[in-house]
C-alpha cells in the first residue's frame, strides 16, 4: 500500500482535529450550561480542566523520571512548567467510587421476585418483620448499617415513601433522587463519566472495547417520542429484573474466588429528546459584582 503523501497526511490530520473539536464542543456546551445555571464560574472549570490535562498527560507517561515528567507534560499539554508543577503538587486524590448501599437496596427491591407482586410491581413492605419486609430487604444488602438508617437515607433522597400509620414502605417510581441536588450531581458524574469513558475507549482502542450503541431519529412527533420512552422503560425494567439477581449472585461468588481482583461495572440505558430542556436563570452575582 502506497503511503499517503505529505499534503494528504496534512489534510487527514486537519480533518481529524476539526472532528475532535466538533465533538468536544458538543460535550462542553451542556457542561457550560450546567455550570452557568448552578453558579460555577469559568475560572473554577478552567482549573479543573487544566488539572485533568496534567493528570491525563502524567498517566500517559508513567515511567518518566520526576525531573523529566514536568517538561514532558508541559510539552504535551501546552501548559507552562510552573503551572504543571503547581497542579502536580496540588492534585487532589481521586474520589473513591465505593458501594452505594441505597442504590443496591433500591435495585434489589425492584428485581427480586420475593419483593415483587404478581405483575412484577415492587411490593409495599411492612417496615419490620419476616420476609418480605423492608427490614429483611435491607439486611440482605448489608448488616453493617441498621435498616432504619438506610430507610432514612432513602426517604431523604425520595427513593421511598413511608406510611407512618400503617408502618409500611413503598419505593418511589423513579430511581433518580429529586429532593437533593448533591446526589443528583453524583449520579451525573458517575453515569455520564463512565458512559463518556466507554465512548473515549471505543474511539482510542476500537469500536468493540465497550458496548455503546444508540439509535437516532429526526422529525418524530410527541406521540412517537412518548412511545419510544415507554418501550425503553419496559426494556429497562426487563433488563434490570434479569441482570440484578444474577449479578448479585455472581459478585458474591467472585468475592470468594478472587477477593483482590474486583473490577467496576456499570450498565445503563437512556433516552433523550429535545422537547424537555432545562432553561434555568444563572445564579445571581455577588452584590459587589452586580451591575450598577
Amino acid at each position: 500500500m502506497t503511503p499517503p503523501n505529505e499534503p494528504e497526511a496534512a489534510d487527514l490530520h486537519h480533518r481529524q482535529q476539526q472532528a475532535l473539536q466538533d465533538a468536544l464542543r458538543s460535550l462542553l456546551v451542556p457542561l457550560a450550561r450546567l455550570s452557568v445555571a448552578r453558579g460555577l464560574p469559568y475560572s473554577a472549570v478552567e482549573e479543573m480542566l487544566k488539572l485533568a490535562f496534567v493528570q491525563a498527560a502524567s498517566n500517559a507517561h508513567p515511567n518518566l523520571l520526576p525531573h523529566r515528567k514536568v517538561s514532558r507534560i508541559s510539552t504535551v499539554t501546552g501548559i507552562n512548567r510552573r503551572e504543571v508543577t503547581r497542579l502536580t503538587q496540588a492534585a487532589p486524590p481521586a474520589r473513591p467510587r465505593g458501594r452505594s448501599l441505597v442504590n443496591e437496596l433500591y435495585a434489589h427491591w425492584l428485581s427480586d421476585p420475593r419483593y415483587r407482586g404478581p405483575f412484577g410491581e415492587p411490593l409495599t413492605l411492612p417496615r419490620q418483620g419476616p420476609t418480605p419486609s423492608f427490614e429483611t430487604l435491607a439486611q440482605e444488602i448489608t448488616r453493617d448499617v441498621h435498616p432504619r438508617s438506610l430507610l432514612d437515607e432513602m426517604l431523604r433522597l425520595q427513593l421511598a415513601q413511608l406510611d407512618p400509620e400503617a408502618d409500611t414502605v413503598q419505593p418511589s417510581a423513579s430511581a433518580a433522587p429529586g429532593g437533593d441536588i448533591v446526589p443528583v450531581l453524583a449520579y451525573l458524574g458517575d453515569n455520564v463519566g463512565d458512559h463518556l469513558a466507554a465512548a473515549v475507549d471505543n474511539t482510542l482502542i476500537g469500536p468493540h472495547a465497550h458496548l455503546e450503541q444508540a439509535l437516532y431519529a429526526d422529525g418524530a412527533s410527541a406521540e412517537t417520542i412518548e412511545w419510544v420512552r415507554q418501550v425503553a422503560r419496559q426494556q429497562w425494567h426487563a433488563l434490570r429484573s434479569a441482570v440484578v439477581p444474577e449479578l448479585e449472585r455472581r459478585i458474591a461468588a467472585d468475592a470468594q474466588a478472587q477477593p483482590a481482583g474486583a473490577q467496576r461495572l456499570r450498565v445503563g440505558l437512556y433516552v433523550y429528546d429535545d422537547r424537555k430542556r432545562a432553561v434555568l436563570p444563572p445564579a445571581e452575582a455577588p452584590d459587589d459584582e452586580a451591575e450598577s
